[in-house]
């Protein structure tokens, strides 16, 4: 599960993944993998990250009880999993970037279609 709480406080306060590996004594690979829930953040480097960037645990550690609720609920109700009803943490970035390309080619289809009339125009 990406950690978006912890990745929106860490670029609040201007920390790179860099920064905050040097400090847990990784990498920036292996902080990355955390961030992005490949690895588990363990209690201690909870409490070191949360130590770094000045704020509660609370604020930076993902509600695991609500997740682990979720993917219970998921297993145990038929109708549930077969609506394809599904969770997904997506960071907003990644929306932002796919909503700017959707943009653009609205922008595309808008410049091809006077082309279309243009050339339909000459051809009369």
């Amino acid at each position: 599960m990406i950690k978006n709480k912890l990745i929106k406080v860490r670029k609040a306060k201007e920390f790179t993944q860099e920064k905050m590996a040097k400090i847990l004594h990784m990498t920036q690979s292996q902080y990355q993998r955390r961030e992005k829930g490949e690895i588990k953040i363990s209690d201690p480097e909870w409490e070191r990250i949360a130590k770094a960037l000045d704020v509660p645990v609370e604020d930076i550690k993902e509600d695991e009880s609500i997740i682990h609720q979720i993917n219970t609920y998921d297993n145990q109700s038929v109708n549930y999993s077969s609506s394809n009803n599904y969770f997904h943490n997506i960071p907003d970035y990644i929306l932002e970037n796919q909503q700017e390309y959707i943009n653009l080619l609205k922008k595309e289809i808008e410049e091809l279609k006077g082309e279309i009339q243009d050339l339909k125009s000459q051809n009369k």
